[in-house]
């Protein structure tokens, strides 16, 4: 197996346009042939699509979701470069798969960029002191907490979570396979998610009512 280096991976990416994690895979899955990491992503369709994600995407629609009995509600912003797909089953049918998966994974952002630099910076201490807490050595804590955090990103951002129909792939490279097919730029610029009842603390003789209902008694 091939030593896949950061300069390889810049290389590709500089080649293609692609997506960082995308140049990494395809040369991972190459053995670090360049040639034939650049076939990958053109088979996969993630050259070209990256070549259309500076476009304007300022049409779409917004899709809502209501699940398990209105339970769960979300809405969800998909945007696209024309009218004429914004009106097509395939993007009308992104769409819904987005508003589902955000009601099933539950994000709290679009993508890394949007994380403010407080939260983050509140997990990098906190995953620093757990980790000298446990005795981790201080020469390798950084990469600890580095780590956290990247779990921590793939967590709470919606186009890095792994896909909800599919675990295989991710939110955004489902977006970035879209785009490859349909041939418009497509971005989520924003979702709500409602759930009743979250952040209110139910009295305790209504919570041991809900449960003896629950159990029939």
């Amino acid at each position: 197996m091939a030593n896949i280096t950061p300069a390889m991976v810049k290389e590709l990416r500089e080649k293609t346009g692609a997506g960082m994690m995308d140049c990494k895979k395809a040369l991972t899955e190459t053995n670090g042939d360049m040639e034939k990491a650049i076939d990958y992503l053109r088979e996969k369709g993630l050259a070209a699509a990256a070549k259309k994600a500076g476009r304007v995407a300022a049409e779409g629609v917004v899709e809502a979701y209501i699940h398990m009995g209105g339970r769960i509600g979300v809405l969800v912003e998909v945007n696209c470069e024309t009218d004429f797909v914004a009106k097509t089953p395939e993007f009308k049918e992104l769409a819904k798969d987005i508003a589902m998966h955000i009601a099933a994974s539950r994000p709290e952002y679009v993508k890394r960029e949007d994380i403010p630099d407080d939260v983050l910076e509140h997990e990098r201490r906190l995953y620093r002191q757990i980790a000298l807490n446990e005795g981790k050595p201080e020469k390798i804590v950084d990469k600890i907490v580095e780590g956290k955090i990247d779990r921590f990103v793939k967590e709470v951002c919606l186009l890095e979570q792994p896909f909800v129909k599919d675990p295989d792939i991710t939110v955004g490279q489902l977006i970035q396979s879209k785009i490859a097919k349909i041939g418009e730029n497509i971005t989520v610029r924003r979702f709500a998610r409602f759930e009743r009842g979250e952040g209110i603390e139910k009295r305790q003789e209504d919570f041991a009512a809900e449960v003896q209902a629950q159990m029939g008694q």
